[in-house]
């Protein structure tokens, strides 16, 4: 073995799909290259040593911003034992004003944008010569039908144990500042017919898990059909034996026909991710995002009413123009259309995108290191912003987990966001904790802020025994789920599907 491929994953149950591109296009190289995934978290130590118990002359590192810097201290590490060893670093946290960082400076090569092609050949100069002259090289982007698919690649235990990322097409057409895609010119879809002859490869090995990394899943809605047909008829055929699928869609754009293919998913089947990021009009138009709020609007309404797509609906907190009475009321106008679950972020300045522009006009301030999340700007203040944060924080606890799913509407009453806030100031001035909150601890801080509000202890502890989160399995906002009900579906969407 002369080439080893890594990362730092996020989850051991994250495979990742960028390695397994590079390693399915190495071509004459193939034979002498292996990959090892690593999870953050794990000693720095421990993953020098593995690494080099391969004994490799060429490593190359997957770099993103949630891995950057415990991959900065293996990459230190390595070459301070091991110098001889050549690194070469790819992915999008070192595509972009690379000669910043330290993890750069680190190196020997560093891949900007797409690897498929340009690692192996870069591979091929640093084994065989002529030597590379320059550190970094442009990623070639070659014709789509001439990358090779990586599917194969997913071992055994790949498909029984982790997320099978998979993708019909890469690259995206909109313009969203604050996203690494507005460098994209269009989407690039993969041959349509190689890319289901792999799906249904991956099906016949005992896939039933595919996640889509497309960020526009639904913008060519007759490859849309065909992909949905193919889990349609695998559920038809196997009724007994589910599959789950995962898209994220563009909120506008939902037309008669694709509404015809979602309604005919059943329950557990088939989960959205659609990114609204912020109702306001002015903030929209700022960050070059468009979309038209009534269609996103009436569509989320759609799916959650008419279908059973389990939906995740994105919002973002400090964009620039985005004052907090404006996020309020669309974080209120999005929890009145019923999703499962409102993902609440803050804004990250992922590097190279195109938001930085704003930085002086509207007072932006990041974190200088990764992941490089908005401290303040000139409309939120950096308490009011680490309120924000909090309240993502304790949401995703309370609300998205789908553990009280009977409390939550009583915790809400008619001001989503405004009850929330002041629920999560309460919990946060009660706990001085916004991780490791054991569940039992959770729920009991939850009914005493409901009797804190004129409920009585009775009543509280009654709403919250209703829950799952008083030890059973009730409570859900999904409309036509069955309790106990077979799914392929990861656990805690599986949770919604409770009656």
């Amino acid at each position: 073995m002369t080439i080893l491929l890594t990362t730092l994953n996020a989850r051991y149950t994250h495979a990742s799909l960028g390695l397994r591109y590079l390693l399915a296009n190495m071509g004459e190289l193939q034979e002498q290259t292996k990959l090892q995934e690593f999870v953050i978290g794990a000693k720095t130590t421990e993953i020098v040593e593995r690494i080099l118990a391969h004994a490799p002359r060429i490593v190359g590192f997957g770099i993103y911003i949630w891995n950057v810097e415990e991959t900065t201290r293996v990459v230190a590490m390595l070459k301070r034992v091991a110098p001889d060893v050549v690194v070469v670093l790819g992915g999008p946290e070192v595509s972009h004003e690379s000669n910043e960082q330290e993890i750069v400076k680190l190196a020997d090569y560093v891949i900007t944008g797409w690897g498929d092609v340009t690692f192996p050949k870069l591979c091929g100069e640093i084994l065989h010569g002529p030597k590379p002259l320059m550190k970094i090289h442009a990623g070639v982007q070659p014709p789509m039908d001439q990358i090779k698919l990586p599917y194969s690649l997913y071992s055994d235990s790949d498909i029984k144990n982790r997320t099978l990322y998979v993708e019909a097409s890469r690259g995206c057409p909109f313009k969203c500042e604050f996203c690494l895609s507005a460098l994209d010119k269009t989407a690039w879809p993969f041959p349509l017919d190689d890319f289901l002859a792999e799906m249904e490869a991956l099906y016949a090995r005992g896939a039933r898990l595919f996640k889509f990394v497309d960020r526009t899943f639904n913008l060519n809605i007759k490859t849309s059909l065909k992909i949905m047909q193919f889990f349609l008829d695998k559920l038809e055929a196997h009724p007994d034996d589910p599959v789950y699928a995962h898209f994220e869609l563009v909120p506008d754009h939902l037309p008669d026909a694709l509404k015809e293919g979602i309604s005919k998913f059943p329950a557990g089947a088939l989960q959205f991710e659609i990114g609204i990021q912020s109702f306001n009009p002015a903030v929209q138009t700022l960050v070059s995002r468009k979309q038209d709020n009534q269609k996103a609007a009436d569509n989320i309404r759609w799916l959650t009413q008419q279908s059973h797509a389990h939906m995740h609906v994105d919002l973002i907190a400090g964009l620039p123009g985005e004052t907090v009475d404006s996020f309020a009321e669309g974080f209120n106008k999005l929890w009145a259309l019923n999703p499962h679950e409102i993902q609440f972020g803050i804004l990250k300045r992922l590097r190279g995108t195109p938001i930085i522009r704003h930085t002086q006009e509207y007072g932006l301030i990041f974190e200088p290191y990764a992941p490089y999340t908005i401290l303040a700007n000139r409309d939120i203040d950096f308490p009011t912003m680490q309120r924000l944060v909090r309240f993502a924080r304790y949401w995703d606890l309370v609300a998205n987990s789908g553990r009280f799913g009977n409390t939550l509407p009583v915790l809400l009453g008619d001001d989503a966001f405004g009850q929330f806030m002041a629920f999560s100031d309460w919990l946060y001035a009660n706990t001085d904790a916004t991780h490791r909150i054991a569940l039992d601890r959770l729920a009991a801080m939850v009914a005493r802020w409901l009797q804190t509000r004129g409920m009585s202890k009775t009543e509280a502890d009654a709403l919250l025994a209703s829950d799952y989160a008083g030890r059973n399995e009730s409570g859900s906002r999904l409309k036509g789920g069955a309790a106990g009900a077979e799914t392929a579906a990861p656990s805690r969407q599986a949770r919604h599907l409770a009656a």
